[in-house]
């Protein structure tokens, strides 16, 4: 959706009186002007001060209203994991939004393990959803799945690169594409986890976490998917370095009943490996196939040829014959 529709008149118009319908039928009323924070091509927040506190609108592009079913059924297992939601339109994928706590800070900063180990027991909650959000919109990005998401990335980035990218650009893609037997293999090997599927926020990380109040709250599901509940660590465990192995061990604990750690290392790895190429869709749905968005236009392609130059984590492992790390 070009920017230029999130900042026009018209738009903004219909959004603030929709916000204030939502309120009064709350038994709300805004106390200050509508604000516009933040703009993407993707997506838009408008933010107001009420009666009751602060309150956030956001405007999905259409390419992500599957947010909007998404935070309901979230809401819905485990309401105290998610901003309450005041007011949605599915048709506009808006969401109007109570304010909670201030997030935790810079996307790289470090997630405490007790954020982790919450989420973990949120998807272990969503487990048996996991149908039912794919049948919402929700993007399938389960192990079985992933050998037809790999041509889909590549032939994306491929078009894009074949219109917009250099002689070297196009090698990279040729390349990527050479490991597709690889990626399958590891996408077989994870379908065989006992871990089943269940939500991957997709991007989780401090400014996405909100803790106050005795609560723990994830925002921010514009990039969420459906697949194995490990693909989760590949943001958080990114900006951890060090503090990875102790991160993993608290959040893994959450599901030794299934598996054994060992097992479950590995299955770790193959998910993170995995969301790597997750994260090259999720770009291609945010700018385009042609990167209408010159600020992110080379983020896919950036992403796919990460899956040649290097892995996703350095991931440790398990003493032999114990379980620590």
């Amino acid at each position: 959706m070009p920017v230029d529709d999130w900042t026009s008149a018209d738009w903004r118009a219909a959004a603030v009186a929709w916000l204030d319908a939502q309120l009064a039928a709350a038994g709300m009323e805004r106390t200050g002007e509508v604000t516009q924070p933040r703009v993407r091509r993707w997506g838009t927040v408008l933010t107001a001060l009420t009666c009751g506190g602060r309150v956030w609108l956001k405007a999905t592009g259409p390419e992500t209203f599957y947010e909007v079913p998404l935070h309901a059924r979230l809401a819905e297992v485990e309401p105290s994991c998610v901003p309450v939601v005041l007011a949605q339109d599915r048709a506009r994928g808006w969401l109007l939004l109570r304010d909670h706590a201030p997030d935790l800070g810079d996307p790289d900063d470090l997630l405490p393990a007790a954020v982790l180990v919450r989420y973990a027991r949120l998807q272990r909650a969503v487990t048996p959803q996991a149908d039912a959000l794919v049948a919402a919109g929700v993007p399938d990005m389960r192990p079985a799945a992933m050998p037809r998401r790999f041509d889909e990335a590549v032939e994306a980035v491929s078009g894009f690169a074949a219109r917009h990218g250099s002689a070297a650009d196009r090698a990279t893609v040729e390349e990527v594409r050479a490991l597709r037997p690889e990626f399958v293999r590891r996408a077989e090997q994870l379908a065989d986890s006992a871990v089943p599927a269940s939500v991957d926020h997709g991007d989780l990380h401090a400014r996405n976490v909100l803790v106050g109040g005795g609560a723990v709250r994830y925002l921010d599901w514009g990039d969420a998917a459906v697949a194995h509940p490990f693909a989760s660590l590949f943001v958080p465990l990114r900006a951890a370095r060090e503090q990875a192995p102790r991160l993993l061990r608290a959040y893994l604990a959450e599901f030794t009943d299934l598996a054994p750690l060992d097992r479950l290392l590995a299955d770790a790895d193959l998910a993170c490996r995995l969301a790597q190429l997750a994260r090259v869709l999720t770009w291609v749905r945010a700018v385009g196939v042609d990167g209408a968005d010159p600020r992110f236009a080379r983020a896919p392609l950036e992403g796919l040829a990460a899956l040649r130059d290097r892995p996703p984590l350095v991931l440790p492992a398990p003493a032999s014959g114990t379980t620590d790390w």
